[in-house]
């Protein structure tokens, strides 16, 4: 019986980067007018995984904790109060056109509801 043998292939290896290089790496991504893509092109690397590695610094320096790909990104620590003005009372301004005529109704926003259901009854 011929029996042909088949070399299994090698196996492929995760490849490891030294926090230094990473380091290195992310820093000059932060330089003003520097692609992310050039930078990983120029060092061998995936521009997604240089990506990833530049959000998660900035992550920890903020200190916000690692989220998962699929969970959008939490927001950043602390709460800060913003003053509104108090809302102008305003109208509720509506124009209709039937038949060569145009109608112009103000209405009291306070009253928004009855204006939904008086313009309900006029469109049937």
């Amino acid at each position: 019986m011929d029996t042909l043998t088949i070399a299994a292939p090698a196996r492929r290896t995760r490849r490891r980067h030294s926090a230094a290089f990473r380091a290195s790496v992310i820093e000059a991504c932060r330089q003003p007018g520097v692609s992310m893509a050039a930078v990983a092109l120029a060092n061998g690397l995936n521009a997604n995984m240089l990506r990833k590695w530049v959000q998660e610094a900035d992550r920890r320096e903020v200190g916000v904790p690692p989220t998962s790909q699929d969970a959008a990104p939490l927001p950043m620590k602390g709460f800060v109060p913003i003053a509104l003005p108090a809302p102008a009372a305003s109208n509720i301004c509506i124009e209709l056109q039937r038949a060569g005529t145009t109608i112009s109704v103000r209405w009291p926003a306070a009253a928004a509801a009855e204006c939904a259901a008086w313009l309900r009854d006029l469109l049937r």
